[in-house]
């Protein structure tokens, strides 16, 4: 696999920015697409891909990851994160601050776009976090998608669950701020109430429907108050998605991962405490509400939530069993196996996990295949069903909660900046992605 400064993608099954599909012809020239039509003929030499029978989309956007570098290496690395994300179609990350140092400053920012320059094949961007005394870096940071805040579920300096605190982060400053919207004090409630339990189910109690809307409902009346740019990370009720349907102010977006729409509680008696994860998965009644709400535009987008942790970590007796669960390499083929089973479109499917966030962050040039956008695209082939095998996963924890899962749409190529970075089960590690942009 070279990386060609031009490919000619041939015969594929092309979704349109519109929504659309048509069978055509794909060319690329140096990073971006240059033409789009139902068939191309290149003067220039290209390589080219037949891709017959495949369908090509955008590649995915994932705005919510846990790459565990710096400092939680064993968990996971940016190299065997971003291979994974090659592997799944992922073309671009936004990643999070919880990592070893924090990063809570301009410096910590700084490292992790270096080390993601030498080492990722994707495309990436890293949120500054917010520690309830750090609002000069969370004013200057750049470059950065926005502010994270752990409204909950999260200790140590991350942990901002005071509403003065809170306040003044939305009082300051235009950038977006992302919630995990958790209420502390219920959680700390809840457990205090729970105290000896043992069995694993109680951790949908413990962190419950109501201890999620109360900080959804704080975070969108100071979003409100200040006219202030909110996103509410992985949305897991259906008590919130009714809250949005009924306010949801314009500059407010919300997303939800591919486990709470698809998994549910009844996943703690099957895989144990790889079901684990903050917020906890709920009920097949809140399934169906996040479903309709994602359908319905209430819900904006998608995102993994990408958070490994070793096997033998997630192997500990609850609660000392760590949350988090991997996604980068199985959410695109969960989200087009459910296209398949009718539970929305293909087209659907490319806006929640392309174009809308692109949109949402102000990315420039992503999320859509037309002419002057960057060339960041992946073919999946839909007519094929394979197993979510654990033998065959790229990231280092090296399973999923989606082991043995039957699913179609895998990536089949995977084409960052106008370079093939995966195809065909076969990785291309020379391939570098670069740095995001926000505007």
């Amino acid at each position: 696999m070279s990386s060609p400064l031009s490919l000619l993608i041939r015969r594929a099954g092309i979704i349109l920015p519109n929504g659309e599909s048509m069978v055509g012809d794909v060319l690329t020239r140096d990073r971006q697409i240059v033409e789009v039509a139902p068939e191309i003929v290149s003067t220039t030499p290209v390589i080219e891909i037949d891709a017959e029978g495949l369908t090509l989309l955008p590649g995915v956007i994932d705005p919510q990851v846990h790459f565990r570098e710096p400092g939680l290496e064993h968990k996971e690395d940016l190299f065997t994160a971003s291979c994974a994300c090659a592997k799944g179609g992922v073309t671009s990350f936004l990643e999070m601050p919880n990592t070893r140092p924090l990063t809570t400053n301009q410096q910590a920012l700084d490292d992790k776009l270096q080390r993601a320059a030498n080492k990722c094949l994707v495309n990436y961007g890293f949120f500054i976090g917010a520690t309830g005394e750090n609002t000069p870096d969370l004013l200057t940071a750049h470059p950065t998608p926005g502010i994270k805040i752990f409204m909950g579920s999260m200790h140590g300096q991350l942990l901002v669950d005071q509403e003065t605190a809170l306040e003044s982060i939305f009082a300051q400053g235009q950038r977006l701020i992302a919630v995990h919207a958790e209420d502390q004090a219920r959680i700390n409630q809840r457990r205090q109430e729970f105290a000896g339990i043992q069995d694993l189910a109680i951790h949908s109690q413990i962190q419950d429907n109501q201890a999620a809307l109360l900080a959804t409902q704080l975070a969108l009346k100071l979003s409100k108050k200040y006219q202030r740019r909110l996103h509410i990370l992985h949305m897991s009720t259906a008590d919130e998605a009714e809250l949005l349907r009924q306010d949801k102010p314009s500059w407010v977006t919300a997303e939800v991962t591919p486990q709470h729409l698809v998994l549910n509680t009844s996943a703690y008696e099957r895989i144990g405490t790889l079901a684990q994860m903050n917020p906890p998965l709920r009920s097949p009644h809140d399934n169906e509400v996040l479903w309709q709400a994602l359908r319905d535009g209430v819900i904006d987008f998608i995102a993994t939530d990408h958070a490994p942790h070793t096997l033998e970590e997630k192997a500990q007796p609850y609660p000392n069993s760590p949350s988090g669960m991997p996604g980068v390499e199985t959410s695109l083929a969960v989200m087009l196996t459910a296209a398949m089973e009718g539970k929305c479109t293909i087209s659907q499917v490319v806006n929640w996990m392309s174009k809308a966030v692109a949109v949402a962050y102000g990315i420039p040039n992503k999320g859509a295949i037309a002419p002057g956008y960057d060339a960041d695209l992946v073919l999946v082939d839909l007519n094929t069903y394979r197993p979510v095998l654990r033998e065959e996963l790229l990231t280092k924890c090296h399973w999923s909660p989606f082991e043995g899962w039957n699913l179609t749409g895998w990536a089949v190529t995977t084409i960052v900046g106008g370079q093939i970075v995966y195809d065909k089960g076969k990785l291309n590690t020379s391939v570098r992605g670069q740095a995001l942009s926000f505007v």
